[in-house]
């Protein structure tokens, strides 16, 4: 299938990365090492069956869950979860069963982390080492080949923008606890399709505010199936292969769905569809030329920011967080404070890379100085500072929730969203493809 003629993509979606214990790093580098020695490549969870376009007749039907083949980790593992987490309080209150790394004090000062790239001086956040190379090679690999194999995301003049996007580092960083690399490849499916269709769909890659909400309206039914009548239901098959983004999301959810449980497979519907209004409110405020007030953008960014990501991260690792459980008042805050800090991240890292870019692009430190009349490097600094409040609320209530509430998926699920909150800021800080930080200390 002939890749879509569209621009190079410069995605703004927020983006993470980085997290393994040093025990972890050398577990999961043997664990690879060995995979490949005996079996010729990691093992494999049931897939879809490629990229070939639905025909009218037999548009793509969910198959039943199928049992995954993956790798058993430890039982330490399953009830322990990751190590070095992101907040001091869960370390205390969430008991691991195997040894972990000595924690390492949040950064109050700019330096170098993971080995490129300079911390944001003042902000609030958890240093992580590298994650393991190994499983970040053959995470790269296999989305490259998905990408132009599978659903043909973009032309050869994309490629070193995929490539600099080093969403395989991303991924691998963010769930620790994925129990097999078929496991990583579900989060990293969907994080390039959500880039694919901010760029092409929102973005001054091919996007336009224009128009917006009947595209995000027709790409949200690759992920959320059409139920219609037998005359209609062709048309709408043949529209899931229309466009690069509509056909990384019907593959990606394919996958997730397979290796999901049904309340899994509906959260994260449920989650997309927010993200899809987060993405029209911004896109009316650019039709009207309108900067909200203050507190009107960061009830977009609740919405528009990176709430998909870690809300899976059960699924990710193999286990099920159960739904009433997941629907807590108390783990929904905690969600939302996750997702709320993490992007407060992408608009801080990436404020030079939007300043840079054509037109004008809304992020908070921009907000901050037109609607409260201050310069930009006070409104830079008052972002860190409202980012910084946002990471404390999100450690408190999550270490309230793991205190009240003993359950293992609890306390496990609340694990991996805090290593995914530290994954994000190091992804941030060390990719210096696409982010430098302003000249403001």
């Amino acid at each position: 299938m002939p890749a879509p003629e569209l621009p190079p993509p410069q995605s703004s979606l927020p983006e993470a990365a980085s997290r393994f214990g040093a025990h972890l790093l050398a577990e999961a580098s043997a664990r690879a090492r060995n995979i490949r020695a005996t079996t010729g490549g990691p093992p494999s969870l049931p897939v879809p069956s490629g990229a070939a376009a639905p025909t009218p007749e037999a548009p793509p039907v969910t198959a039943p869950r199928p049992p995954a083949t993956i790798l058993a980790p430890s039982a330490g593992r399953v009830l322990g979860g990751p190590t070095g987490l992101g907040t001091a309080s869960l370390r205390t209150l969430l008991r691991r069963a195997e040894p972990q790394a000595p924690a390492v004090a949040a950064s109050d000062a700019g330096g170098e982390g993971g080995g490129q790239g300079k911390v944001i001086p003042g902000l609030y956040h958890h240093p992580v080492p590298e994650p393991d190379p190994v499983l970040v090679e053959e995470v790269s690999r296999r989305i490259k080949a998905w990408a132009l194999d599978e659903v043909a995301l973009y032309p050869e003049d994309w490629e070193e923008q995929f490539d600099g996007f080093s969403v395989g580092r991303y991924m691998v960083g963010c769930h620790p606890d994925a129990p097999s690399i078929d496991h990583l490849m579900l989060a990293t499916r969907l994080m390039v399709a959500e880039n694919a269709v901010d760029d092409c769909y929102c973005e001054d890659h091919g996007g336009s505010p224009d128009g917006l909400g009947e595209r995000l309206l027709l790409a949200h039914t690759a992920l959320d199936a059409l139920h219609t009548t037998a005359e209609y239901r062709p048309q709408w098959a043949k529209s899931l292969q229309a466009d690069a983004p509509r056909r990384a999301y019907r593959s990606a959810m394919e996958y997730f769905v397979r290796a999901a449980g049904p309340s899994q497979a509906d959260r994260l519907r449920h989650d997309m569809a927010r993200l899809h209004m987060g993405y029209l409110a911004e896109a009316a405020w650019a039709q009207m030329d309108h900067v909200p007030q203050v507190w009107e953008y960061l009830a977009m960014r609740q919405f528009n920011n990176f709430r998909p990501c870690p809300t899976i991260t059960d699924t990710v690792g193999g286990y099920e967080l159960p739904a009433d459980l997941h629907a807590l008042p108390a783990m929904q805050e905690v969600i939302a404070l996750a997702g709320n800090a993490t992007t407060i991240v992408n608009d801080l890292y990436s404020y030079t890379k939007e300043l840079n870019a054509p037109g004008k692009h809304l992020n908070l430190p921009v907000v901050i100085s037109e609607r409260e009349g201050v310069s930009d490097r006070e409104a830079y600094l008052k972002s860190v500072e409202i980012h910084n409040e946002l990471m404390h609320d999100f450690e408190s209530a999550a270490a309230s929730l793991a205190a009240e509430t003993p359950v293992p998926s609890v306390q496990r699920f609340l694990r991996g969203v805090a290593a995914w909150v530290d994954g994000n800021h190091h992804w941030h800080q060390s990719n210096t493809y696409r982010y430098s930080l302003p000249d403001f200390w």
